[in-house]
């Protein structure tokens, strides 16, 4: 069994001491990648529901390279401890209910050097009261508790309760937390000791607009609130009368732009954002404040002067921004499943972690067909659409982006109202030749538009453009595109009523020097009685080309273009055609309100048996007489509107050809908008159970994905990814310190015997060892004894003599 597919951008990610890791919280386990290959090392397997924070254990002085424990929570209600160098579980604490967000203030303590007269270490999680009802107007499902990690158990009772579950900060000392909660900010103070629940204090900080995100200074009282409309709002000297007295503060002096009895001396309110601040994030040493969204875009605030800088063009949606360790070196997670590894201060993507590209949102004006993904079974890749007008390539066996094709020549814009986009695509069976279609909706009536491209590569995933075709079927939409097996032919069909087919030339042109062209030009165009073509398919020798005409198939000759049987009344529009057992038998998808599965004998020109279900996707085997169907619940009008579209249930029904009885059946999640497919069991390392020459992948509405012997004995649910695509060892890269001035020399302490060599010191090493920007460089505190030792000879003591 093999599962994959998983958003890497659920919850923000954290580096290890020596930045060398990357932790990310990849559905239910924590994936750790390398920084300098963004390959994948090791993955923690513990939780069973969606991990939701992870906290890496800081460690100071020269062990913290060997150091490599963390904390993690989970929906699952459970927060464990690790050693994620060895992907080793030592501790779970259970809690009360799912948890939705963890902050551990002071963590620098080691559990296992925590005695009992010295602080413990305490974690205040956000977790959602499930046994609360969801539609309750004014319930509260959102609680932050506090648990004593050292001791496995929950302290006192309730932090806060708010209607929803919302996500927590701390301040980088440990010494405040908070959270946003509508037009307010809440801000509570950590002591370094024992903390109980009735000790800890709380104050409130007001906003006139919903708070959307915090952050606090690393050694300053001041923190940041960032809120739906963009606006970034500053509180100067917070927390100073409130921490200390808990008594309500008056209007005694002048306190610019602060609200009520806010217990801060100023707030300053920056503007930049067009829509809703998503993260801020105050810089190593205060200096700068960064924040993002919606817009692709980093700002980089001063904070004494409000000035700004910008980091452009990330191509999506901005989530969350990390620093790590090494001021060298950050990370920003995007919406669009990626994360880039920055290089700073400029800011230069060194490394991106791309995830498959998580479901998107066609515009409801295009009344057309759409495929949001499609499979290349041969060679076990999936390709996906995504809203920055690109497709993806992602390979389903090993996890991973494998290329990624522009389709239309445009930046991306932040708006809500998506007036272009990829509607088809389709490859190739070898996966030499892509072909896909996007569409320009109208704006007031005008200006729409119907594209159709054809691609060339040496091999897939690698394309460039051959040839462009506007409005293929006059104003038309285009319902299907299929491609002749074994030759340059491609067949698109429209809802105006007739088919056209392509095919690829090339000429030789004899003038001046020798060159070729090559393209793409339209042979033929066939119709029957000027009925909507729905859909479209070739069988496997290519020598039969099917066309449906709503309620009808046609079966055609598409050398000659002619009509050589039509067959069949279905009970709906078709909107799907496909071969099996050799192309003996056709299958037929019909959807509306009417759905219907039907199964046609082509030798007896006659249905063989059918069914009334609504079928989202059909795969049939390459070779043999079984094809797979998704099914989706047939819920009544009322269910559908309590339930959001991509949480439909559905079946995996299996048939063979000579019997309307499936051989298997399986109960999937979020079936609505997803796919299956049959795949080369050789593709895969895990051998299969039966012998069998293929397995089946399924792809939910969310886009993650399982693949599994479909005659074989295992479950979907609960399986796990045991195929070794993982490194065993990472590269070593150079960062910090090392990208700049190149490696120090190392020495050995342990040495017993003094070198042979006398000890020649590095001439003049003062004036290159402390060049450069103060910004890029290490702090004084990391270089200081690598300096110290540099100029130092050690000598053998008594003892060693």
């Amino acid at each position: 069994m093999i599962i994959g597919g998983q958003s890497f951008v659920s919850s923000a990610p954290a580096f290890s001491n020596d930045a060398k890791k990357l932790l990310v919280c990849t559905g239910n386990t924590i994936s750790v990648f390398s920084t300098s290959t963004g390959i994948l090392i090791t993955e923690l397997e513990g939780h069973t529901d969606r991990v939701t924070s992870v906290v890496v254990v800081p460690v100071s002085g020269p062990v913290s390279k060997f150091m490599s424990f963390c904390w993690t929570s989970s929906l699952d209600g459970s927060i464990c401890y690790w050693d994620f160098s060895s992907a080793e579980l030592i501790k779970k604490v259970k809690a009360t209910h799912p948890i939705i967000s963890m902050v551990i203030p002071h963590i620098g303590c080691d559990l296992n050097d925590c005695s009992e007269t010295e602080s413990k270490l305490y974690a205040f999680v956000s977790t959602e009261d499930t046994s609360k009802p969801i539609d309750q107007l004014k319930a509260l499902r959102g609680e932050v508790h506090l648990y004593n990690l050292t001791e496995s158990r929950r302290v006192g009772g309730l932090l806060c309760q708010t209607r929803k579950p919302q996500i927590m900060h701390v301040s980088k000392s440990g010494d405040f937390i908070g959270i946003v909660n509508k037009q307010k900010a809440y801000i509570w103070q950590i002591p370094d000791t024992k903390i109980r629940v009735d000790q800890v204090k709380r104050i409130r900080l007001h906003h006139t607009k919903n708070l959307t995100t915090l952050a606090f200074h690393p050694t300053e009282r001041v923190v940041a609130g960032g809120d739906v409309t963009g606006r970034i709002l500053i509180w100067r000297a917070f927390g100073g009368k409130k921490f200390s007295k808990n008594l309500l503060v008056t209007d005694e002096e002048e306190r610019p732009g602060v609200r009520g009895d806010d217990d801060a001396e100023a707030c300053t309110t920056w503007h930049w954002h067009a829509s809703e601040v998503k993260f801020l994030v105050f810089s190593s040493d205060g200096v700068y404040l960064y924040s993002g969204g919606k817009e692709g875009v980093i700002v980089v605030w001063q904070l004494d002067t409000g000035k700004k800088k910008f980091k452009p063009r990330l191509g999506s949606p901005l989530i969350s921004f990390i620093d790590s360790p090494d001021p060298v070196l950050s990370c920003i997670s995007c919406a669009d499943n990626q994360i880039h590894l920055l290089k700073m201060p400029t800011m230069e993507i060194i490394k991106s972690i791309s995830g498959i590209k998580l479901p998107f949102s066609f515009p409801d004006l295009h009344e057309g067909s759409y495929k949001e993904f499609s499979f290349h079974n041969d060679s076990g890749l999936i390709t996906l659409c995504a809203d920055d007008y690109c497709i993806q390539f992602f390979s389903l066996f090993d996890n991973m982006q494998v290329s990624q094709v522009q389709i239309c020549a445009r930046n991306f814009q932040p708006v809500d109202d998506v007036m272009v986009f990829v509607a088809l695509i389709t490859l190739s069976p070898d996966g030499s030749m892509m072909s896909t279609v996007d569409v320009r909706l109208p704006e007031e009536g005008l200006g729409a538009a119907v594209t159709l491209k054809f691609w060339s590569g040496s091999r897939i995933g690698e394309y460039s453009l051959s040839t462009v075709i506007y409005e293929p079927h006059r104003d038309a939409q285009i319902s299907a595109i299929a491609f002749r097996p074994g030759h340059s032919m491609a067949v698109s069909s429209s809802l105006g009523g007739d088919f056209k087919v392509w095919i690829n030339f090339s000429s030789i042109c004899q003038e001046g020097q020798m060159h070729e062209k090559s393209g793409w030009r339209c042979q033929s165009v066939g119709s029957y009685k000027n009925m909507p073509m729905t859909a479209t398919a070739f069988s496997a020798d290519g020598s039969v080309l099917a066309v449906a005409a709503e309620t009808v198939f046609t079966l055609w000759d598409p050398d000659k273009n002619v009509l050589i049987a039509v067959i069949g009344i279905t009970i709906a529009t078709i909107c799907k055609l496909s071969f099996v057992a050799q192309s003996e038998y056709l299958v037929s998808i019909s959807r509306g309100l009417k759905p219907q599965l039907a199964l046609w004998n082509l030798s007896k020109m006659s249905m063989q048996w059918s069914y009334q279900i609504w079928v989202e996707a059909i795969s049939t085997t390459k070779d043999g007489s079984q094809f797979a169907i998704l099914t989706s619940d047939n819920a009544s009008s009322e269910a559908r509107k309590r339930t959001r579209k991509r949480e439909e249930g559905g079946i995996i029904l299996l048939f063979d050809v000579q019997s309307p009885i499936p051989l298997a059946t399986w109960r999937v999640r979020k079936a609505k908008g997803g796919g299956i497919a049959f795949l080369p069991s050789e593709l895969s390392l895990e051998p299969s159970e039966n012998g069998t020459n293929s397995l089946l992948a399924y792809i939910n509405g969310d886009h993650e994905y399982v693949i599994f012997d479909p005659l074989g004995s295992g479950e979907i649910q609960g399986t796990r990814n045991n195929r070794p695509n993982q490194v065993s060892c990472e590269e070593s890269g150079h960062i910090g310190y090392t990208s700049v001035y190149g490696e120090l020399p190392q020495f050995d302490s342990k040495k017993e015997t003094a070198p042979d060599v006398p000890f020649m010191p590095m001439e003049r090493p003062w004036e290159t060892i402390f060049a450069g920007s103060s910004h890029i460089l290490p702090p004084l505190t990391k270089l200081c004894s690598t300096f110290l030792e540099s100029l130092l000879e050690r000598r053998p003591t008594l003892k060693e003599q």
